[in-house]
């Protein structure tokens, strides 16, 4: 927001005034996604205390199913060159199909390019004026300066460039006993994120706060962990320390080009919440008893159908969640990988929230000739790849016999909702998260932000509310502010979080009561907007 947008008012003492009669968790409290503190081992619901226990019959499968990946590679004493993060299976970036055979994971291609054009890696020189005018620049190396991933241009041309930004850090660890966060040059800022083995930097002239930009290297940094482990990443720079982890990674660039392309699009990673496909709830109770009545298999964990990235069920094994983070890990594999179009694929995947030592295996596959409707079942079994592909086709059937295929297939074709169905004149857009199930839901986009520009700016609004709500020096709990295009109203309880953008002349009165309209309509249509119940196996 421009320094010269006048008129902000800051509202932290009236939280009673906008919504009354709202309880904090009023849109459900199912517990169906793992809360969005994501270092906290319990979460409170209800009165209750769910803890994620991370020393349960499944995750001790997860890891010693990692060991065992460990062990058939011969690196337990071995050479690093020969380590593998998935044994004798493919790796995220590739896939196998019913009949056993994998594809090169080089030959997929993006799923993303309706998002963002992906950036080319094989660019020669990397000094060009249109190179140095990039919006946001990525850069991921080792502890000792070894490229590992840049956003634009090939790692190679950059040497210099990855040492200059390995000295910095070096310099203030070794001088000052410190870690850098940030550099600020001029209307850019360098962001670091610097973990035990991997240091991640951003250099951006956008409008996200270096807070928001660490969560995005921090999603970043997990994508790794999902193509490799976090065991295998430190058993690898434990045997060499300036191992070239582009080895490892080769092939797998696609899913950071895809998650980086997802953040500027997609809300959720800012919120740390999943958007759902809205469907009637009767239609999305059948469609999760499909799944219940057809795949009772002992050691499936996870099943979810996810239509043009929308969750639209989600089943689970007691006792077991999973983390937005990992739900969007999930998506972003799905995005990027055209080749799961093609057949049943069969690959490893390790979501870093749920258990960042070992791999999961993902059953993937869609249910509808068009691609929109993906299934994954996620297993700790290895060898169960076409009993869950019998899962799949009684899945399948039972979905075509009670239209729930046809319903999935009406609900994308009608684009979400518009803004007029909640019947609020001024309302431009919003984004509502209820917490106590990490799901949230906002309309289509519509005038005046149908241009790439205009979306890019709204999305700095958003950037610009949240972090001003979530400021560590002064936490609010509602923020009013009118801009030169918009007036902004975010509200944030312990139960849902709310960001409205209105049109420029609304008052704050005319604000509060137009959130307490929206509060009531989604109310109204909560069990169609949200998974409010949890369904497990």
């Amino acid at each position: 927001m421009a320094a010269k947008e006048a008129g902000q008012t800051e509202l932290a003492t009236e939280t009673e005034e906008l919504c009354e009669d709202l309880a904090p968790g009023d849109c459900g409290s199912a517990m169906l996604i793992a809360s969005d503190s994501d270092d906290n081992l319990s979460t409170e619901f209800d009165g209750l205390k769910v803890f994620r226990n991370k020393r349960g019959h499944i995750h001790e499968i997860v890891r010693q199913s990692s060991q065992e990946h460990g062990d058939s590679s011969g690196t337990e004493h071995g050479d690093v060159n020969d380590v593998g993060p998935n044994g004798d299976q493919t790796t995220p970036g590739a896939s196998e199909d019913s009949s056993g055979e994998q594809s090169d994971g080089k030959e997929l291609d993006g799923g993303v390019k309706d998002l963002c054009i992906l950036p080319e890696h094989d660019e020669d020189d990397v000094k060009t004026p249109d190179w140095r005018a990039k919006r946001k620049h990525v850069f991921i190396l080792s502890d000792s300066g070894k490229p590992v991933y840049s956003r634009y241009g090939n790692e190679d041309k950059l040497v210099t460039t990855f040492g200059v930004m390995q000295a910095l850090v070096s310099f203030v660890e070794d001088s000052n006993h410190d870690s850098i966060r940030s550099i600020v040059v001029g209307d850019h800022r360098v962001v670091f994120l610097h973990y035990d083995n991997i240091i991640l930097v951003c250099a951006t002239c956008g409008m996200e706060s270096d807070r928001q930009i660490r969560i995005q290297l921090n999603y970043l940094y997990n994508q790794i962990l999902s193509v490799l482990t976090l065991s295998t990443l430190k058993k690898i720079f434990k045997q060499r320390r300036n191992y070239d982890l582009r080895r490892q990674l080769s092939g797998s660039e696609k899913f950071l080009d895809s998650l980086l392309c997802m953040m500027e699009t997609e809300p959720g990673l800012l919120l740390s919440a999943v958007r759902c496909l809205p469907i009637e709830s009767q239609t999305r109770d059948m469609i999760a008893q499909s799944i219940v009545q057809n795949a009772k298999i002992k050691d499936l964990v996870f099943a979810l159908i996810i239509a043009n990235s929308q969750l639209v069920t989600l089943v689970r094994m007691k006792r077991y969640f999973l983390h937005p983070m990992d739900l969007h890990l999930i998506i972003n594999l799905i995005n990027a990988a055209e080749s799961f179009k093609a057949a049943e694929s069969w690959t490893p995947i390790c979501l870093p929230k749920f258990d960042s030592s070992g791999f999961l295996q993902a059953h993937i596959s869609y249910l509808d000739e068009a691609c929109q409707t993906c299934l994954l079942l996620l297993s700790v079994d290895r060898d169960c790849f076409f009993t869950l592909s019998e899962c799949k086709t009684k899945v399948t059937e039972r979905l075509i016999k009670y239209n729930g295929l046809k319903a999935i297939s009406d609900s994308l074709r009608k684009d979400s909702y518009n803004i007029s169905k909640c019947g609020i004149s001024d309302l431009r857009h919003f984004l509502y998260k209820n917490k106590s199930t990490a799901q949230y839901t906002s309309p289509e986009l519509e005038a005046p932000y149908l241009s790439t520009e205009e979306q890019e700016r709204l999305f700095g609004l958003y950037y610009y509310l949240h972090n001003r709500i979530h400021s560590t020096s002064r936490p609010l709990k509602i923020l009013y502010h009118v801009g030169q295009y918009e007036a902004l109203l975010g509200w944030v309880t312990q139960g849902f979080e709310l960001y409205a953008v209105f049109s420029p002349l609304v008052t704050k009165s005319l604000a509060i009561n137009a959130v307490n309209k929206l509060m009531a309509w989604i109310r109204k249509e909560a069990s169609r907007l949200f998974i409010l119940e949890s369904v497990t196996f």
